[in-house]
């Protein structure tokens, strides 16, 4: 059994693979300052409530953009599982050309993004990942990354909004029923909602025409991404587990 974990900067996202089939999923929020028993308690007592036992667990891999978690966690996987985790980074197999001006600086989500869109859809595809940051990756046929778009996500949008705006209430973030607000919390989200669906119809139409590929298919994943890609025509699909499935993509790549 394989677990796939992917580290961001608000939530660590974990899934339970046997084989290519995706288990389960659960996910822990993101704290610098925790200790490697504080993540592998958690990790083996979430399995455990699942349904399965350590000795079921024979990989992990790891995509993180964060940093200084990563001792502590990988600690953590050696000292409860008896595994080193294998860490998406330099030298690993992805079958993803990356074709930026500098690649080291593609952060290892968007590389496991880019793989899962290109495997699981094909090329050329646009990866919409709608998380702290919301990221736009395009993927040639050939399977080369060779451009990007990063925005603020929906929520960190949404925070800096009322965190700066002292009358400004923290809100839900949902679609109102009418861009014609008539009170202060409809009318703020439908500046975040349909704001954000503009930026992501805008954003993907010039990618679209600037890389001058015809039927390009466009993939959404992230938190937020259902709600964005149940109000437009501009998303073919939404994939809720995209980048976990991208690590499980990426182990296999590594045993060929």
């Amino acid at each position: 059994m394989l677990i796939g974990i992917d580290i961001g900067n608000t939530d660590i996202t974990f899934g339970v693979f046997q084989g290519k089939k995706l288990l389960d999923t659960f996910r822990m929020r993101t704290k610098i300052n925790r200790a490697s028993d504080e993540y592998g308690i958690f990790i083996l007592q979430t399995i455990q409530y699942k349904g399965y036992s350590k000795e079921d667990v024979d990989a992990v891999i790891i995509s993180s953009v964060v940093p200084a978690v990563m001792h502590s966690f990988t600690s953590a996987i050696i000292k409860y599982f008896g595994l080193k985790p294998l860490i998406v980074g330099a030298g690993i197999k992805t079958g993803i050309k990356i074709k930026t001006a500098n690649p080291k600086e593609t952060g290892a989500d968007r590389i496991v993004d880019a793989v899962a869109g290109y495997e699981l859809y094909g090329g050329p595809v646009i990866v919409v990942d709608f998380g702290t940051a919301t990221t736009y990756d395009i993927i040639t046929a050939e399977g080369e990354f060779i451009g990007c778009v990063i925005a603020p996500g929906i929520r960190t949008a949404a925070n800096a909004l009322w965190q700066q705006a002292a009358k400004l209430p923290e809100i839900e973030i949902r679609k109102p029923e009418t861009i014609l607000a008539r009170e202060t919390v409809t009318s703020m989200q439908a500046g975040l909602v349909f704001g954000y669906i503009g930026q992501t119809e805008y954003i993907i139409r010039k990618m679209t025409e600037e890389s001058g590929f015809d039927h390009v298919k466009v993939v959404a994943t992230g938190g937020l991404g259902k709600m964005i890609a149940e109000e437009t025509d501009y998303i073919d699909y939404y994939d809720a587990n995209l980048t976990l499935k991208g690590l499980q993509i990426i182990y296999d790549k590594q045993k060929k």
